[in-house]
């Protein structure tokens, strides 16, 4: 009977996020009683493979379908954004360099917070995780989900596992992790449609706002699809003050 044979594992950054308490920023062996993809090592240890951007073996790049046949050492680090890490193998293209995002049905009020924050977000209660995925894969979007199972699907090329609970922190979370301070252009869609909206006069909207609202500001946007108007009032202040404070906040609670 073979020796059973493993190879040396080293996980970095957030994606310890998804290990056990004993296996966090540490190095550990995982089984290879055969020889198998280093993607499908990665993946038993619990690490959904979107969330992985670079695997060095023996200090040499792989992709997801390298094979381990026993005695490599492993490092697997999370996605990149500023880093320069040519020529070393990334594992997709260069990412977010124009960020669209398809968000789960559990994460609407985050859907909404990033259109607010100028971001191409898709968002339906009413999809399921087929129709998600298909949207990722159709658009080049990134899932943001909180289930780690649709992150594990073979077919899934780009997505994040949102780590926090409420929405204001899920903003801050993804704006940091996904490195896209400096992406942010507030009040450029809507909130409900994702559409981009366009100017408007008092005149052109008049019969859609308030006599006091008319009289109280000059200039509006609204959404060509959805036909809601925009105007910089209090709901605007409290809209860029949660901004703020989530572009100063750290990625993790």
């Amino acid at each position: 009977m073979s020796e059973r044979t493993s190879a040396t594992f080293r996980f970095y950054e957030e994606l310890n996020d998804f290990l056990p308490d004993e296996r966090r920023k540490v190095e550990f062996a995982l089984p290879i009683d055969r020889a198998r993809s280093v993607k499908d090592a990665i993946e038993s240890a619990g690490v959904p493979h979107p969330e992985v951007d670079l695997i060095l073996v023996d200090g040499v790049s792989v992709d997801f379908a390298h094979v381990l046949r026993g005695g490599e050492r492993v490092a697997v680090y999370p996605m990149f954004e500023r880093l320069e890490i040519a020529p070393v193998q990334r594992l997709r293209d260069v990412p977010l360099r124009e960020p669209r995002f398809v968000a789960d049905g559990h994460l609407a009020k985050l859907a909404r917070h990033l259109r607010m924050a100028g971001f191409d977000t898709l968002w339906d209660n009413g999809w399921d995780d087929d129709r998600i995925v298909a949207a990722s894969l159709a658009g080049r979007r990134t899932i943001l989900t909180r289930d780690k199972g649709m992150l594990r699907r073979a077919e899934v090329e780009r997505g994040y596992f949102v780590r926090a609970v409420a929405s204001e922190a899920q903003l801050a979370e993804v704006l940091h992790a996904l490195q896209l301070e400096a992406r942010v252009q507030p009040f450029i869609r809507c909130r409900e449609c994702n559409v981009l909206l366009e100017e408007a006069s008092a005149a052109e909207v008049a019969e859609r706002v308030p006599g006091r609202i008319r009289e109280m500001y000059d200039t509006f946007r609204h959404c060509p699809a959805c036909a809601r108007v925009y105007w910089q009032g209090s709901h605007y202040d409290r809209m860029r003050a949660m901004l703020q404070r989530a572009l100063a906040r750290q990625a993790h609670d």
